[in-house]
């Protein structure tokens, strides 16, 4: 099958070319694409020395734009598979094989890495670990899909959900509600355990209120989601 592993970078210069390299050396047999939303460090220029197939967005989408546009990309030039895997060193390939098995088999249309089956690597904040199990109850509820790790970017879908996914992406906090997307589209979905990293540089933005934030706009959207 013609696996596409979309990987979005917004001023990822500190990391983006160990990512790319760690992927082509795990992941051979996929192509690869960068959307680079609309960076101001040298994350253009890094990708360009690369020789990598990337995408230079105009103005700065978001992860949520960032992501509907490597689907697009898979949709128009045929992809089986789509991979998302960020830029900032946390998503190790080394997983890569496994969420593509899955839908390669027929097992499923949608696989999630999930760290908290293993309980391996990185385990974020218990803030933010709190965080993700009240949207995995919300998604449980609104869905009857039960996750453990609702928010993690790192999955890969089939070409019935890049079809999905090209035509309409939630912008802000995606990674939730594109569950419940696949689900009202009569996706399969699983989950398979994954060992996470800790951001290779930077520090993250998402502080106490907006993680509070996060979970209430989330939630909003999920429900009105659920009722569309």
């Amino acid at each position: 099958m013609k696996v596409l592993v979309i990987i979005p970078s917004y001023n990822e210069e500190s990391c983006i070319e160990a990512t790319v390299r760690e992927v082509r050396q795990e992941a051979p047999w996929a192509e690869i694409v960068v959307i680079n939303d609309c960076s101001t460090d040298k994350t253009q220029e890094i990708l360009e020395r690369l020789d990598v197939k990337h995408v230079n967005l105009p103005v700065n989408l978001g992860i949520g734009g960032a992501v509907q546009t490597g689907y697009r990309y898979a949709a128009v030039n045929g992809h089986d598979i789509a991979v998302q895997l960020d830029g900032d060193g946390q998503h190790d390939p080394r997983f890569l094989k496994e969420l593509v098995s899955h839908i390669e088999s027929g097992e499923a249309d949608l696989v999630t890495g999930s760290r908290f089956i293993k309980f391996e690597g990185f385990q974020s904040s218990g803030l933010r670990r709190f965080g993700i199990r009240f949207l995995n109850s919300v998604i449980s509820l609104v869905t009857g899909v039960k996750v453990t790790d609702a928010t993690s970017g790192y999955r890969a879908v089939s070409r019935k959900l890049i079809a999905v996914y090209a035509e309409e992406y939630p912008t802000d906090y995606p990674e939730p509600e594109a569950i419940v997307m696949a689900k009202m589209n009569k996706a399969k979905i699983m989950e398979v355990p994954v060992a996470m990293r800790d951001r290779a540089s930077g520090v993250s933005s998402i502080n106490f209120i907006k993680s509070v934030y996060y979970m209430v706009k989330v939630t909003i959207a999920l429900l009105l989601r659920r009722l569309m």
